[in-house]
């Protein structure tokens, strides 16, 4: 049912009948319903939306229930009193006694329309309230016993009744005055109104309040009362149209340039439309007004109400429209002064870093001293560019995500492996087709924050060529005193990237930019040991992919010696990745068994391992002790972590050539020459007849040929090899050694220390030589490493040859005849003279 306002009532036509009953109460007579009719105390029960009816008044309703309908016909064919009242629950197609108000008014059908559309409408005219006692029928309508009720009528005479009416009038007058919508006929029906409850029944009916509010109105005994109440009201109405129509008279007084604007681009849309062109005003207005919302710098925001400026100029058909609206809703998707509150509880941090990754003591202490300074700094410093250096399958990414992690901040990982255009990082000019901003600012939009930590991966192997430098574009945004102001080509304008903690990763330094290399902090990670990939195995991997596989812990264990035997057999590497695929292999087994509910053993035990995983994919190298001079032990950093590696040399008649075999690289190459040379120099301090070098050809082999070998660490080793055959004099028993040389018998120091005696220990070698310079390295190991090596520092070759070489000889001195020019060559092959 709908409700019409009392300006639609004016347009009503009524039977002369009809304006005779009507007029009484308009004027007051001394004609009253209430004494002159009698009505019925069971009533038919018209239940009505969002109207209250007030005795006296007209009112259109439109009738479209079933149950209403019939109601409405047989009442207009009989006496055409029916009750009506207002519910209380409008979603209600069926009400019942819950759902309305039981204070309602008895009406007279005046007039009854059949619409075409089946709906009914019919005239009201309010006649007296009564009070809903009882439901008697629900069907085919309701049907109610009612009580009916008497008002309190003022005394017209009085000087507050006669106040009240002339407030009421002028209230009313104020509501059209302030209201265009109102017609200037209702200020005249008003005014021919002389009847005072009618007056109040009147505006009460029409004024522009809730329901409920019109209900209490209705329901007051006192018309009196009615009528203060309903002044209220209209008071409260007419502060509401004044406080509009101020703001309306300032907005129209304030026109701005953007109103102006407005009105222009409505013109424009006029000569669009006559040339047959979709407006995109709405769209364009959308993203002014998302912009408006941005917390963003005041350059900023000129530059894109600039832009959506051209963008209305532009035709929608053209190609440049998409490719301004794209530039303007990157602009609003852009997080510019949007950050996530950082969380520096240093504790917490501490116990997430140990949580996620075992042993890398050093990348931690100096993780958590770079999250104190930032908290010291109140989350705003512009520090160094942290980046972690070291062989895959470390953790080097894994520690970024756990320091997002620890901060609260988004985590954001960008891979730079292969990167050769300068475009991904500073983005395209937007003017050209399929033009996109960069990756950095892409992947921040993504983010949502300015503050995320940001993880540039594999920052060693970007790439450059005819379309520029990546690494070059890099160096703005990994400088702390750059970033702030990083422009990217796409979006034309600064953005502030100082708030980014960037980390990058690097499997090598050497390939990495050296300006780009100053800006960074670099952390070496240099790997687990097999004791670490042990422990790694128990805490981490085992019970992640128990997990993955559906399995428990009760289903089946392994032992240290299991996994050390999986760890020293079957994977060569210094992180834990071939690992992980190792044990998963061992899991998928378990799982097998258990799905398929077949008997097994729940321990895995080491003799279990090849059953498993196949015979051992690699032999570790274990010292094998012979009675042979020219023979040494060395050791050797590899990315699989520590082995120990032979040097062998023999004698042959000839004519002095060299020569190297085992794949040997540049550097253990000139490693060996240098000590051939400088046993020639000091031939006679160590008892070397020097015709040997002439009348015997040298050759020095490191066994596993097939696997390359390089680096600058075998010198001594070399040395220690010739001397031991030139001088017949056996290394000592268990004894290896690493470190270079140069011509003068200096010991220099060599890297991965800590990786070589691991490695020596699990060969079974007690004994190291090293150079006084790496005294400081062996003091960062633990000692549970160190409790059975006996570690020698030597800082010149006498003392190498002093701690290496026994005293006794085990062959006969050489004779020599010949004198010949020596000839150095490689793997067989004359070098040079």
């Amino acid at each position: 049912m709908s409700h019409y306002s009392f300006n639609d009532i004016l347009s009503i036509a009524m039977s002369e009948d009809e304006a005779e009953d009507f007029i009484p109460l308009m004027k007051g007579t001394e004609q009253s319903m209430e004494e002159n009719s009698d009505f019925p105390a069971e009533l038919p029960i018209l239940p009505v939306r969002n109207s209250v009816l007030f005795p006296g008044v007209i009112m259109p309703v439109t009738v479209s229930r079933q149950k209403a309908i019939k109601l409405v016909r047989k009442a207009y064919k009989g006496d055409r009193i029916i009750g009506v009242v207002t519910q209380k629950n409008n979603n209600a197609d069926d009400p019942g006694l819950d759902d309305i108000y039981t204070v309602g008014t008895v009406a007279r059908i005046m007039k009854l329309i059949a619409l075409p559309d089946g709906h009914t409408t019919i005239i009201i005219q309010g006649r007296r309230k009564f009070h809903l006692d009882v439901i008697l029928r629900e069907h085919p309508y309701l049907t109610a016993q009612v009580t009916y009720l008497t008002d309190e009528m003022p005394d017209e005479r009085k000087k507050d009744t006669k106040a009240l009416v002339q407030s009421l009038k002028e209230a009313a007058h104020k509501i059209m005055r302030l209201n265009p919508e109102i017609p200037q006929d209702a200020e005249i029906a008003i005014n021919n109104i002389e009847s005072t409850d009618f007056l109040i029944h009147f505006l009460s009916a029409n004024i522009n309040a809730e329901v409920k509010d019109k209900q209490e109105l209705l329901e007051y005994n006192s018309v009196k009362e009615r009528g203060t109440k309903l002044l209220a009201h209209m008071l409260k109405e007419i502060e509401l149209l004044q406080i509009k129509q101020e703001i309306h008279s300032k907005a129209h007084s304030d026109l701005d340039q953007q109103q102006r604007d407005y009105f222009l681009r409505q013109q424009i849309k006029v000569l669009q439309d006559e040339l047959g062109v979709d407006g995109h005003e709405q769209e364009i207005e959308r993203l002014r007004l998302r912009g408006a919302q941005k917390n963003w710098p005041e350059a900023v925001a000129k530059h894109f109400n600039k832009e959506l400026d051209k963008a209305l100029r532009l035709n929608p058909q053209s190609p440049e429209f998409p490719i301004a609206i794209s530039y303007a809703e990157f602009m609003v998707d852009l997080p510019w002064n949007e950050f996530s509150e950082d969380t520096f509880d240093l504790k917490k941090a501490q116990a997430i870093l140990d949580e996620d990754h075992y042993g890398l003591a050093k990348a931690k202490q100096r993780i958590i001293e770079y999250l104190a300074v930032l908290k010291l700094k109140g989350g705003n410093m512009r520090g160094p560019i942290l980046c972690f250096y070291g062989p895959p399958g470390v953790g080097k990414t894994s520690l970024g995500r756990s320091i997002a992690k620890a901060l609260g901040r988004k985590y954001i990982r960008m891979s730079l492996g292969g990167l050769r255009d300068e475009a991904e990082i500073r983005g395209h000019r937007k003017t050209y087709i399929g033009a996109m901003p960069g990756r950095i600012l892409q992947s921040i939009k993504k983010a949502g924050t300015a503050n995320p930590v940001f993880i540039l991966d594999e920052i060693d192997k970007v790439g450059n060529d005819f379309r520029g430098d990546p690494a070059s574009a890099l160096l703005e945004v990994l400088d702390p005193e750059q970033n702030s102001t990083f422009l990217d080509n796409y979006l034309e304008v600064e953005y502030d990237l100082s708030k980014v903690m960037f980390i990058a990763t690097a499997n090598s330094l050497d390939t990495i930019h050296p300006a780009l290399r100053d800006r960074m902090e670099i952390i070496e990670i240099t790997g687990y040991t097999q004791e670490e990939k042990v422990q790694i195995a128990k805490q981490h991997l085992l019970p992640k992919l128990r997990k993955d596989h559906g399995l428990k812990a009760k289903d089946f264990s392994i032992d240290d010696k299991t996994l050390l035997k999986i760890v020293e057999e079957y994977t060569r590497e210094s992180g834990v990745r071939n690992l992980e695929q190792k044990l998963g292999a061992v899991v998928r087994h378990v799982a097998k068994w258990v799905a398929m509910e077949e008997p097994y053993q729940k321990r895995i035990k080491p003799s279990d391992v090849e059953a498993i995983l196949g015979a051992p994919i690699f032999d570790r190298e274990m010292y094998q002790n012979n009675n042979f001079a020219g023979v040494v032990t060395g050791l050797a950093w590899t990315q699989a972590g520590g082995e120990i590696l032979f040097v062998e040399a023999s004698l042959n008649k000839g004519k002095g050539a060299l020569t190297l075999s085992g794949q040997l690289g540049d550097v253990m190459k000139e490693s060996a020459i240098t000590a051939l040379s400088y046993l020639k120099a000091h031939a006679d301090e160590l008892g070397i007849d020097h015709r040997i070098f002439n009348n015997y050809d040298l050759h020095i082999h490191v066994p596993a040929g097939a696997v390359p070998k390089d680096g600058p660490s075998a010198g001594i080793t070399m040395l220690t090899a010739l001397a031991s055959l030139y001088t017949q004099r056996k290394v000592k028993d268990r004894l290896a050694m690493t470190g270079e040389i140069t011509l003068r018998g200096k010991v220099l120091p060599v890297g991965g220390i800590k990786e070589k005696l691991l490695a020596a220990r699990r060969a079974g070698i007690n004994e190291i030589v090293l150079s006084a310079r790496n005294r400081k390295d062996v003091e960062e190991i633990d000692t549970q490493y160190l409790h059975d090596l006996t570690i020698h520092y030597v800082e010149t070759i006498d003392e190498v040859l002093q701690k290496a070489l026994l005293p006794e000889k085990v062959a006969k001195p050489m004779h020599f005849e010949v004198e010949t020019t020596p000839q150095v060559t490689t793997n067989g092959q004359t070098a040079g003279a």
